[in-house]
């Protein structure tokens, strides 16, 4: 096969694989109707609400969207060869959402769970050094972050912003950072969460009021990763599917946007907190609370009413309401920060701080790569257009993961008997 008419077979996969995912929209699918927070709250948290997907039907013949996804991938196997890497990544892809359409069926029931954590992995799963479970994360960091009180910290931010003054602020920001892209910041009351990215656009809550903490993490967070690995795989002239992301590139896309939070200084305790009370309720949620015990979990940790319930619905939307079958994308953001931060110690001890850049290129996999690297010294991929500062000058970031390679070598344990029993050595 010619490079010209590689390409061009490598565009027209990427367009149908576009094409075929675009009505699953997975969240959309799974959300509850208004008025469950009210009936929670009116019957004191004592009375379970219901929920009844069958009164949200899916957009879509479950079985044609099955077959669709099935004949793209033969169609694939045969023109590229069970060998090409761009056509792993593709089949790779259709697969993940056939898992997906097959998990949305099951909306409601104990299958859904076991769809969800063939995509998005569990609370419990082994991270990659083979012995320490993500969970293990959450106990450890949920005892480092109640000592932190933010009063001992620096200046403290608070919730003086209304979501229209975020709106504005951000526009400008971000206007700025994406020259020449029609972007547009909006205000919705339809979505779970402060924030949520698409295709050219960031949603803020309406209603909610933030800080100026909250407004850099927007930008951050939802615009610099987020929207911004939207708009370089839209922006490849070939790969076009780098702009949609199946669950398996998730957990990359939450842990770097969770990693640059830190290298941003923008994260702080009660955002991390945030973050990790999602990971333990996950695995209290997958070990049988159901969600009224998730609630006062949430409420127990100081989130008001209305709080509490949108953080347990994450967990439960989708699912059994009863329990030990949760929805566990939320899982993904300290997981990915985890992959995050050792791919990056890991490229750097190597001598492979070129593929980080990579992780911008769209939503990809960290297996990915590699792969995308090598396509890209053959000129089908491209170099992200929009990347963060931080990584489009690595020079910073390779020392603070050089440093972070050695550091790591000590155990702080060590460190701390050492200075009790005074054998601490003062280095001039």
């Amino acid at each position: 096969m010619s490079d010209l008419k590689y390409k061009n077979t490598i565009l027209d996969f990427s367009l149908l694989l576009n094409s075929a995912q675009k009505p699953i929209q997975i969240l959309d699918a799974i959300k509850w109707n208004d008025g469950i927070e009210d009936f929670i709250i009116k019957n004191k948290f004592k009375e379970m609400p219901k929920i009844d997907y069958r009164d949200h039907p899916l957009k879509y013949d479950p079985d044609k969207k099955l077959q669709e996804f099935r004949e793209l991938r033969l169609k694939i196997t045969k023109e590229l060869g069970s060998n090409d890497p761009l056509g792993a990544i593709l089949i790779r892809n259709c697969l993940q959402y056939e898992d997906v359409v097959r998990m949305l069926v099951n909306r409601g029931k104990p299958e859904f769970y076991d769809y969800s954590k063939k995509l998005y992995g569990g609370p419990t799963e082994l991270m990659n050094d083979g012995k320490t479970k993500l969970s293990d994360l959450a106990s450890i960091m949920n005892t480092l972050l109640d000592s932190l009180h933010e009063s001992q910290l620096g200046e403290i931010y608070e919730k003086n912003m209304t979501a229209e003054a975020v709106v504005e602020q951000l526009t400008i920001r971000l206007q700025g950072f994406f020259k020449g892209e029609n972007i547009k910041i909006k205000l919705s009351d339809g979505i779970i969460s402060d924030a949520s990215a698409g295709s050219d656009y960031i949603k803020i809550k309406k209603g909610m009021m933030f800080s100026k903490r909250d407004l850099d993490i927007f930008e951050v967070h939802e615009g610099w990763v987020h929207l911004g690995t939207t708009l370089n795989g839209l922006n490849q002239p070939y790969a076009k599917w780098l702009s949609k992301g199946p669950p398996c590139s998730t957990v990359t896309q939450e842990g770097l946007a969770v990693t640059m939070e830190l290298f941003n200084f923008a994260l702080f305790p009660r955002r991390a907190k945030r973050l990790n009370d999602r990971l333990i309720a996950c695995q209290m949620a997958e070990e049988g609370a159901n969600l009224l015990e998730l609630i006062a979990f949430f409420r127990d940790k100081g989130q008001a009413d209305q709080q509490a319930i949108r953080n347990s619905g994450r967990i439960f939307r989708g699912a059994s309401l009863e329990g030990g079958s949760p929805f566990t994308k939320d899982i993904a953001y300290l997981k990915g920060f985890v992959m995050i931060y050792n791919f990056m110690r890991t490229t750097i001890k190597e001598g492979r701080a070129d593929l980080i850049p990579f992780l911008f290129t769209g939503k990809a996999t960290l297996e990915d790569l590699p792969v995308l690297y090598n396509y890209h010294q053959e000129g089908v991929i491209s170099l992200p257009k929009y990347l963060p500062p931080q990584i489009r000058d690595l020079n910073g970031l390779a020392i603070w993961m050089a440093f972070s390679n050695f550091l790591n070598r000590m155990k702080l344990e060590d460190i701390m008997q050492n200075k009790s029993t005074g054998n601490d050595k003062k280095v001039a």
